[in-house]
């Protein structure tokens, strides 16, 4: 028997990835926010990074790989790493309508592993929304060059990708804001942006948009 209230209550799956350290830790800032709407969802090569996690679901990424030591900076170790986990993210990812990445690029995991994920979130069929950060200046010409490939690599997988120079944070916080403060700005920028997006699809509210309206 149809059922139109059935029809009617459904809402989109929207899930929310934290990929390495720094996507991690946004995801675990919108969990204290509580953040409405979605599903979190930690990948991470670090084990005991991943400990950490106040997400829904945690994925260990390449298992045999890196034996849950990281990626050590490397994002050929983090793109490997995520291809060894192929079909634990295709689980996860079952179902789902729309999906964010949330990353720090710059770091190994971060920046190889986003791409493959992304990869699979659109072969899957999902909207996929690239919400990430690049380093400070102080972090260092390397990583910003590691950084720069990443986004180059994560374009083409991504529906829409949305990336955040941190040192434009430097502008909005106090010049003597100590460095772990300034990366929790990061945190929160990244957790502002999932938010205004995923709170007007799933949150009744003014704005009344669906997602049928936001996947067009």
């Amino acid at each position: 028997m149809f059922d139109a209230n059935e029809k009617f209550n459904q809402k989109p799956n929207i899930k929310v990835i934290g990929v390495g350290g720094g996507g991690g830790s946004a995801i675990n800032r919108m969990i204290e926010n509580d953040v409405q709407g979605v599903e979190f969802v930690s990948m991470n090569t670090d084990a005991q990074v991943l400990k950490l996690s106040k997400a829904d679901v945690r994925l260990q990424l390449g298992k045999m790989l890196t034996r849950g030591l990281g990626a050590g900076a490397s994002p050929e170790i983090g793109r490997q790493a995520a291809l060894e986990s192929e079909d634990e993210i295709r689980d996860i990812l079952a179902d789902t309508d729309m999906v964010f990445i949330t990353a720090g690029m710059g770091g190994g995991t971060e920046t190889g592993a986003a791409p493959v994920i992304a990869r699979i979130a659109r072969e899957m069929g999902c909207l996929t929304i690239g919400i990430v950060t690049k380093p400070f200046g102080f972090e260092g010409r390397k990583r910003m060059s590691v950084a720069i490939q990443g986004l180059e690599e994560l374009k083409p997988y991504v529906d829409t990708l949305i990336a955040i120079p941190n040192d434009k944070l430097l502008y909005i916080v106090d010049k003597n804001t100590p460095y772990l403060d300034a990366f929790r700005e990061a945190d929160n920028v990244l957790r502002q942006g999932v938010q205004g997006i995923t709170e007007i699809i799933a949150v009744p509210g003014v704005v009344n948009v669906d997602f049928a309206d936001v996947k067009t």
